[in-house]
């Protein structure tokens, strides 16, 4: 009963300390990504197409080379680091794609896109 209660608990903070630049998430039904040590390395795309990163707590605008260029070096150092991308609904897929492709070039295995749950 207590590992539950600890679960429930993490489950509702977790979303909670992970701060970053303000996007509308889309809604999917999806499964949660397995659990992994390292701290994620968030990419936000706003509605307005600008691309975000937030390391150390800090948000700064960066373009797709620098993006590409931070990515690879922080998996080189940690390549378990899970790689997050907080795209805006209203975002065009193009720019989507476009980041994808920069960090697949980075060396990215894999990008989890953030979604919310569907409200029902």
């Amino acid at each position: 009963d207590v590992t539950l209660v600890l679960l429930v608990v993490f489950m509702i903070a977790a979303p909670l300390l992970m701060q970053g630049v303000k996007v509308e998430l889309p809604e999917a039904n999806s499964i949660p990504m397995e659990g992994n040590d390292n701290e994620p390395f968030i990419i936000s795309i706003k509605a307005d197409g600008t691309f975000w990163i937030d390391e150390k707590g800090t948000n700064t605008v960066e373009t797709l080379t620098k993006i590409k260029s931070r990515v690879g070096k922080v998996l080189r150092q940690s390549p378990q680091t899970p790689i997050l991308v907080w795209g805006d609904g209203r975002v065009a897929y193009a720019t989507v794609v476009e980041l994808m492709s920069e960090l697949q070039l980075a060396g990215a295995p894999s990008v989890g896109l953030v979604t919310q749950p569907p409200r029902e």
